[in-house]
């Protein structure tokens, strides 16, 4: 893997390194609803090389699974050390508390991202880990985490008109809106309201309120901008922001792998 990728102004990607059951289950999702660009990882080789790729990641690495906690040290240090990754910020997750592994990781490591003991308290958790990242600055300038999908992925969003109902495939996709290609053009005027505009993502339709913001043209063809008005239900919502989430995290995999 060759080459750095300067999101800066897109907010910074969040790892967690062997997360447990709770984290995976429950603390991510509830970071993500929170809007930030959350992933789970369980090899630390692989974790490094797409470090490489985006040097300015958080990574919250869990001491109590996967090595042995001198190993982990040992792990953190040799991040620490390397040029190519001395710009990712860490953190220490760990379940019980120990005085004096707390004060080796925030005193003689200075981890930056500070040292969490894990609680069954999830409001608690997340407040704690959301006040370290927005310290840490993980969403920079950007609002809303985006996901770029691209054509022919089954993703379509159709949309009402004149009585009539047009489809296409949907480009990007946030919670401040959503581009789509349409299979006709249909001439429409900006901040045009739209109240039953259907999503499809993934195996789900969702039902959104929306406004036609602005086109452009992509190569040949045109590209439509909708932005989503405040009336969206907020399991609609928490359902966007699972799909981004979910396909983040699919394509942060590939990157694992290769």
């Amino acid at each position: 893997m060759t080459g750095k990728v300067n999101t800066d102004f897109l907010g910074r990607k969040v790892f967690f390194l062997y997360p447990s059951v709770f984290i995976q289950n429950k603390v991510i999702n509830a970071l993500a609803q929170k809007e930030f660009e959350v992933y789970s990882v369980r090899d630390e080789n692989k974790l490094r090389k797409v470090l490489k790729k985006y040097p300015n990641s958080i990574v919250f690495v869990n001491i109590s699974e996967g090595l042995l906690e001198h190993e982990w040290e040992n792990w953190i240090k040799s991040v620490m050390a390397d040029s190519a990754t001395a710009g990712v910020d860490i953190g220490v997750i760990a379940y019980g508390e120990n005085a004096a592994i707390r004060q080796k990781y925030t005193e003689k490591l200075e981890v930056s991202c500070d040292y969490t003991v894990m609680k069954p308290d999830l409001s608690a958790v997340v407040k704690q880990l959301a006040g370290i990242l927005n310290k840490a600055n993980a969403k920079d300038r950007r609002k809303y985490v985006r996901v770029f999908i691209g054509k022919g992925t089954n993703n379509i969003a159709t949309i009402p008109i004149n009585g009539n109902f047009i489809s296409g495939d949907i480009i990007d996709i946030s919670m401040a809106g959503f581009s789509c290609f349409l299979a006709e053009d249909p001439d429409l005027t900006r901040n045009s309201h739209f109240t039953n505009i259907q999503l499809q993502l993934g195996n789900q339709t969702l039902k959104v309120q929306g406004m036609f913001f602005a086109s452009r043209l992509k190569g040949a063809e045109k590209v439509y901008i909708f932005l989503f008005t405040q009336y969206i239900a907020l399991e609609v919502q928490t359902e966007i922001r699972k799909f981004i989430s979910s396909l983040l995290q699919q394509r942060i995999d590939k990157e694992l792998e290769k």
